[in-house]
């Protein structure tokens, strides 16, 4: 059954002086408005979102939220996948759909992190690692360094490729009014910042963020009858890679992500060269590369040409983060796939504003720890 997508939300990202049921009802208020239905035709709800209680102490948010929205006494479902818990609500959301199970139902994602401080939020972020790697000390961070150095090195790639990453991102967040970062920045910026995990830098990572973000699922019968501008969701598929990650074969090569978009392909019936604008999980700068070469936008180890050569720029032949990225719009954790399924969505239907490029396909990729889970999504325009 064709799942359609008909509404979506995303709120201001940054340092919210808000807790995080304040935040989803915010996101689902807005989506639900968006798609212009009322909390009585909600029949499932799905709430991504990885870690309040370790941020919070708070649990059971999904129950919290049916109350909050009025959507009861609609099914509820918490759905933590780490980082990816975003991309992995999209599925859960797809598949109430396309099953028959619901049809209609609510995607809200949402993380409450600011109020902790760096070293309390690197620390939650990093238990995603395995026992062994955590306890000698291994974060995120670390290995985005150690995987950088050994790209650059073994494709003799500049540093300032990855720069130019960090500088694109923010150059299209300037024109994303929900963005945290909406400021532009150079490659001398860029490159003089303090350095966190050589070869990495202050601008090669993504905030601490708190948002949210709506989706408003239900089917293209359903979604004719509602809307003229709508998206599909045409192609959706999640894998899985090692926990250790230095147990992979190659550390440049996201497995996760060469399955899953390989998956979400074959389900749209699409090639990578038909997608026309991607949202990838750039946490950190490298992990663009990886995941532009991961999809199939690019051979192993030249996506840095492609970036050098402005192809990913928005004015170019194939736009890469218009929202700008986790880089400059920001992670929270549980609503960073959801965010992405936001700006795919709203460049399909033609509502992005001074982001708006010429699509009729995108793709979202959302990656959970360091590859060690991954979801995929294609939406079509209808």
């Amino acid at each position: 059954m064709p799942v359609a997508v008909i509404g979506a939300s995303m709120t201001e990202f940054g340092d919210r002086d808000a807790w995080i049921r304040e935040l989803l009802a915010e996101a689902g208020v807005a989506a639900l408005d968006d798609a212009g239905i009322d909390p009585d035709d909600v029949e499932h709800l799905y709430v991504s979102n990885m870690a309040s209680g370790e941020f919070q102490g708070q649990t059971g948010i999904m129950n919290a939220l049916a109350h909050d929205l009025g959507v009861m006494p609609a099914y509820s479902e918490r759905v933590d996948q780490t980082s990816s818990s975003g991309g992995a609500g999209i599925y859960e959301a797809w598949q109430s759909v396309a099953s028959g199970a619901s049809e209609m139902t609510l995607l809200v994602g949402g993380e409450k992190m600011h109020h902790k401080t760096t070293a309390e939020a690197t620390d939650i972020i990093a238990s995603i690692t395995h026992p062994d790697e955590y306890k000698h000390g291994v974060t995120l961070p670390s290995f985005a360094g150690l995987t950088a150095r050994h790209y650059l090195e073994r494709f003799d790639a500049p540093r300032e490729a990855l720069a130019r990453v960090a500088v694109k991102n923010h150059r299209n967040g300037v024109d994303n009014p929900h963005a945290q970062f909406q400021k532009e920045i150079d490659v001398e910026t860029a490159l003089g910042s303090p350095i966190v995990a050589d070869p990495l830098r202050l601008y090669d990572f993504c905030p601490i963020t708190d948002g949210s973000s709506g989706l408003v699922f239900t089917t293209e019968e359903r979604a004719q009858e509602l809307t003229d501008d709508y998206a599909v969701v045409s192609g959706i598929d999640g894998a899985t890679d090692t926990h250790v990650v230095h147990e992979r074969d190659d550390p440049t090569v996201m497995g996760g992500v060469v399955e899953s978009s390989r998956g979400a392909y074959e389900m749209a019936g699409i090639e990578p060269e038909d997608v026309d604008v991607a949202e990838l999980h750039d946490m950190f700068t490298i992990l663009e590369f990886l995941q532009m070469e991961g999809c199939g936008f690019a051979e192993q180890g030249c996506a840095w040409e492609q970036v050098m050569e402005g192809r990913t720029e928005r004015d170019g032949e194939f736009p890469i983060n218009t929202s700008g990225g986790l880089k400059s719009k920001g992670h929270p954790l549980g609503a960073s796939g959801v965010a992405q399924g936001y700006e795919i969505y709203k460049q399909l239907v033609g509502e992005a504003g001074p982001r708006q490029v010429a699509a009729d396909t995108g793709l979202a990729c959302n990656v959970g720890g360091f590859g060690n889970c991954v979801i995929t999504t294609v939406m079509e325009a209808r």
